[in-house]
């Protein structure tokens, strides 16, 4: 097999998947004889091929994704009366926060800030596989850890922590968050029977007076 069938091979498999596709699992498309490195440069060479248009491939945490673009999101939107959950300030800076800081407590999230935390947001980042227990502090009570999770950094458009924008100050904490979550375009999970079609692309935007603030 010559490298342009073994990329034609690679471009079909990530438009059919439901889920980003790693190196390793593009390479049992080929009974793993095709060489890693061989798979990432014809990986680059999809990306440009397609720098452009209204989809573009992505390297994420778990692997390389097609997604739509932010330009086309406006348009495609009109196709889907239906949005996907809305979270509060007080979600957002939640995440935020454990984003940023990770791992932390509930009680590091709310001496910074300077309020009790809600139950009900942090369940709510946990069930939308934002957000998950990584261990506990070896301290009275042994306290549950928090950090984001794989499918965080893929819905945000990032292959690793180390690329979110980076902070100046605590106040620029919670806005560069709201900027990422704003400026990225993310397919929200698999919903339940009568829920949006998951495979719709769109925009996470915070919003004030959500029911999850309380």
């Amino acid at each position: 097999m010559n490298t342009a069938q073994a990329k034609i091979i690679i471009e079909a498999a990530l438009m059919s998947a439901g889920q980003p596709l790693s190196v390793a699992d593009l390479g049992r498309l080929f009974d793993d004889v095709l060489p890693a490195d061989l798979i990432r440069a014809l990986l680059d060479e999809l990306r440009v091929d397609w720098s452009g248009r209204g989809v573009a491939l992505v390297p994420l945490a778990s692997g390389w994704r097609f997604q739509t673009t932010a330009q086309v999101a406006p348009y495609l939107d009109r196709l889907h009366a239906e949005r996907p959950p809305k979270y509060s300030r007080a979600v957002m800076e939640t995440l935020a926060i454990i984003a940023y800081r990770q791992p932390v407590t509930r009680g590091d999230i709310e001496e910074i800030r300077g309020v009790t935390v809600s139950s009900q947001g942090v369940k709510a980042l946990q069930d939308r596989g934002w957000v998950e227990v990584v261990g506990h502090r070896e301290v009275l009570g042994r306290p549950e850890l928090l950090g984001t999770t794989r499918q965080f950094l893929d819905d945000m458009g990032l292959s690793a922590l180390s690329e979110l924008p980076s902070l100046t100050d605590g106040d620029g904490l919670v806005q560069a968050m709201e900027q990422r979550m704003m400026d990225f375009e993310t397919p929200p999970p698999a919903p339940a029977e009568g829920q949006p079609d998951p495979q719709r692309v769109t925009t996470i935007e915070p919003v004030e007076g959500n029911a999850l603030e309380q």
